[in-house]
């Protein structure tokens, strides 16, 4: 398997390189040559498979000769035995077609455990026969960053910077990142909001001096192997749920895109998904992109979910890519000058092919956290909510199971699950004593040259500048 960049100037490489080097170097995301594909009878006999099982047999096309079966099974194991559900990613019903995939049994109580506990160790194991030091640079909008943190802490050859916009994440996903000591480990608070914050990661990886000094890497879903890692629970809930003889949907809370373009994968693998849902909060980039062909950046509106306060979607580039390769140079350099583009025809009835979206204000999503607490006892975080309420508004026949993708326990958002349930959740004994636990970060301006040599104070250069 080759991995192309979106962009079409930078060089093809295999899974293990692309897995290294994160971005691009034309400031491209690598996407496969082409889509590997489950026959039928492949997809049934992931059938009563376990969660590491089904993520060897989705996973394999993609890595080729990079590791064997073996080893690939290992490490899945090794990453997945961290979590508190046997299951991994259990399914949970909330009455005849809604259920919600819960993803966040992992250490940080998010979705982006189950694709960066993996990421940390395909580093470590590649990283061992290389002679180079890694310098892992991310953003966050606070789930991303607790969850690659905990991957990386203490890994030999890898020193991870995690950039977070100051005041803007939860007090759990903050500590869940400033209170780890590991000395490989640099938390970055910026006085910005996340796209600031994930424009000086890209701007980081543009800079010709800067980057030429460091072996850089990322862990935000612009890393094709975290979004790979991310297509096995699609297929992993869908067979539980009739897959391939009975179409599954499958509503998905998003800012960045990734999780939901891992879905999109999944379809083009052969998995029979009739309709992914795209839920977005009031930052509503995705939706007006989805349903008027308007890819235009405004300004973020701070919520209770701030994991979607979001205004730049990068993998939303990856689509786009899929549908119309041509004219993507064109239109991200439109979306750099102008911060708005246009949807092209194919690109608008390619995903009109599978997609659809919704906008969900404050008041639906508190009011499906009320559903599903009052109706099925479920209590879910601000951004499952999301997914839910685009769920039951999608008008999707009786007969399709929908599934909302659960990215984050509700305990990570105690205030705001409080509000709108009455219920206050706890935090799993797992986590520890959380907010005993010294913090520690350094607050900068949302400044590239700043940034820049702050990093570069710390960091271990591996190629003379």
């Amino acid at each position: 398997m080759r991995y192309v960049s979106t962009r079409g100037a930078a060089p093809a490489l295999d899974f293990e390189q692309a897995c290294l080097a994160g971005l691009a170097a034309d400031g491209g995301l690598y996407v496969p040559e082409a889509w590997p594909q489950l026959s039928r009878a492949e997809i049934a006999a992931l059938a009563g498979l376990s969660y590491v099982e089904t993520a060897v047999r989705v996973m394999r096309p993609f890595i080729g000769d990079a590791l064997a079966d073996d080893e690939l099974r290992a490490l899945c194991e090794q990453a997945y035995g961290r979590f508190a559900h046997q299951a991994v990613t259990p399914l949970a019903q909330l009455d005849a077609q809604h259920w919600v995939l819960e993803l966040f049994h992992g250490p940080t109580l998010a979705f982006k455990d189950v694709a960066l506990q993996l990421l940390g160790l395909f580093f470590e194991r590649f990283l061992a026969s290389r002679d180079t030091h890694l310098t892992v640079i991310g953003a966050t909008s606070g789930d991303t960053g607790s969850a690659a943190i905990d991957a990386l802490a203490g890994r030999a050859k890898v020193d991870i910077f995690m950039l977070h916009p100051h005041g803007r994440v939860s007090d759990v996903q903050r500590r869940q990142m400033t209170t780890v000591k590991a000395p490989n480990v640099h938390n970055i608070a910026i006085e910005g909001n996340f796209d600031d914050a994930q424009a000086l990661v890209k701007a980081m990886f543009a800079d010709r001096d800067f980057a030429g000094r460091f072996d850089l890497s990322a862990v935000n879903s612009i890393n094709w192997a975290r979004l790979m890692a991310q297509i096995v629970y699609y297929f992993y809930a869908a067979v539980r749920l009739g897959a391939p003889e009975r179409p599954v949907a499958f509503s998905v809370p998003t800012g960045n895109f990734g999780d939901v373009f891992a879905g999109y994968v999944a379809a083009k693998m052969g998995l029979p998904i009739t309709r992914l849902i795209v839920a977005t909060n009031v930052n509503d980039i995705l939706h007006r992109a989805l349903s008027a062909g308007d890819y235009s950046a405004g300004e973020v509106t701070p919520t209770a979910a701030p994991s979607m306060d979001i205004q730049v979607s990068s993998n939303f580039e990856r689509l786009l890519f899929d549908l119309d390769p041509a004219a993507v140079p064109d239109q991200m350099a439109a979306f750099a000058r102008d911060r708005a583009m246009r949807l092209t025809g194919p690109q608008m009835q390619g995903a009109g092919a599978i997609f659809t979206s919704a906008r969900i204000d404050p008041d639906e999503m508190a009011l499906a956290m009320r559903w599903a607490c009052e109706g099925s006892g479920e209590v879910l975080d601000p951004h499952t909510a999301i997914g839910l309420a685009a769920a039951r508004g999608a008008g999707l026949p009786a007969d399709v199971p929908v599934v909302t993708l659960a990215t984050a326990h509700p305990a990570k958002f105690r205030d705001a699950v409080e509000r709108a349930t009455g219920v206050r959740p706890s935090l799993p004994p797992r986590v520890g004593a959380l907010f005993e636990r010294e913090e520690r970060f350094d607050l900068l301006p949302a400044e590239l040259p700043s940034i820049i040599e702050y990093i570069a104070s710390r960091a271990t250069p591996t190629r003379s500048g």
